[in-house]
């Protein structure tokens, strides 16, 4: 089962990079602490999923880089070409520049229709390589300008033409200290724009890993690259494949004693259903012990509230709100956005 990313913006361009290179890494580690046996098949089984057909030997990534200044994308495919490892298809890559700006408002209902036909047309391309799709990987920023309204506008259509496969949106939760003056706006739009179209949303935050690059790896200078090679890290744990053959992986519901407590999981919900553990005997990138734990929890109430309500302040004085208007967002576009974020935060509230 293959899986198709999709790279949006700069955000999602750089990231792609550092987890396609993480997997890559980890597939061909020598070490992988089991038999050689499942070694090959750990490395045909991430193949299957992240790379495509190989030209003159190199792996090409599964992957269709989105962007509107070419900059960022022809480092990315330079970087990628220089590694002597892997590379991308240059032929998967849509840059069109765009006319106002970094403007969310733009980016959906302006650039993204603008170019649908384009963009789509390169993303069934790289699923008609697939002999059997699993699905998508969105890769973009939550906060970001033209860049997050367009990955909010793909995956709407990815939804539409692919509605049965899995689409995973991997977004970056932005500095609380602010990085874009109207990221909160934004922040809101491209949430529950996903909300309606995605089928999860994994979540990281630039603070949480900022602390890790500055507490726990002792950085003292904090660049971009470090943290996106933490998120790399972060994914490419998550998405260790797993593979058949006798004794090679293991699934079972709630093996962990610690985590039979009923407190951990809403009332509704019997903890042998709630959580699940899967293992593989092959090591991730040389740890000999490793775990990645995924939650759906309420640990984003407090920061999607706090967003909510900054953006809410903001909207209540018309603040910046011509900015969306005059590409077509209008007032009740935010108003349906505050009430379905405010439902969830309901919802989550009451687990």
């Amino acid at each position: 089962m293959s899986i198709v990313t999709v790279q949006l913006g700069q955000c999602g361009n750089q990231i792609g990079f550092e987890v396609f290179d993480a997997l890559f890494s980890d597939s061909h580690c020598p070490q992988g602490l089991c038999s050689k046996r499942e070694n090959e098949a750990y490395q045909a089984s991430c193949k299957e999923r992240f790379f495509s057909e190989e030209e003159n030997g190199v792996p090409i990534a599964r992957a269709v880089l989105v962007d509107m200044e070419p900059k960022v994308i022809n480092q990315t495919l330079s970087k990628a070409a220089h590694s002597g490892r892997w590379k991308y298809d240059q032929h998967s890559c849509f840059c069109q520049k765009q006319g106002s700006g970094n403007n969310w408002a733009y980016g959906y209902s302006v650039h993204g229709p603008r170019h649908k036909e384009s963009i789509m047309d390169l993303i069934q391309k790289e699923v008609e390589k697939c002999d059997s799709l699993s699905g998508f990987f969105i890769i973009m920023s939550m906060a970001g300008g033209t860049g997050s309204g367009l990955g909010a506008f793909v995956t709407q259509n990815l939804q539409d033409q692919y509605s049965n496969s899995l689409k995973m949106n991997q977004i970056i939760w932005p500095y609380g200290t602010g990085e874009v003056i109207v990221q909160n706006y934004n922040s809101i739009l491209t949430l529950s724009h996903l909300y309606r179209s995605s089928d999860a949303l994994l979540v990281h935050e630039n603070d949480a890993i900022h602390k890790i690059c500055a507490k726990l790896m002792n950085i003292k200078q904090i660049s971009f690259r470090d943290i996106n090679q933490v998120l790399a890290h972060q994914l490419g744990s998550v998405f260790q494949p797993t593979y058949s053959g006798e004794g090679s992986w293991h699934y079972r519901r709630n093996p962990l004693g610690a985590f039979k407590d009923p407190a951990l999981y809403t009332s509704w919900l019997e903890p042998v259903h709630a959580f699940s553990v899967w293992k593989t005997q092959r090591a991730f990138s040389k740890y000999e012990k490793s775990a990645a734990l995924v939650s759906n929890s309420q640990f984003l109430v407090k920061p999607l509230d706090v967003t909510v309500g900054k953006a809410w302040n903001m909207f209540a004085s018309k603040a910046y709100i011509h900015q969306y208007t005059k590409f077509g967002i209008e007032e009740e576009d935010f108003l349906d956005s505050f009430t379905l974020l405010e439902q969830v935060i309901a919802s989550y509230c009451n687990l």
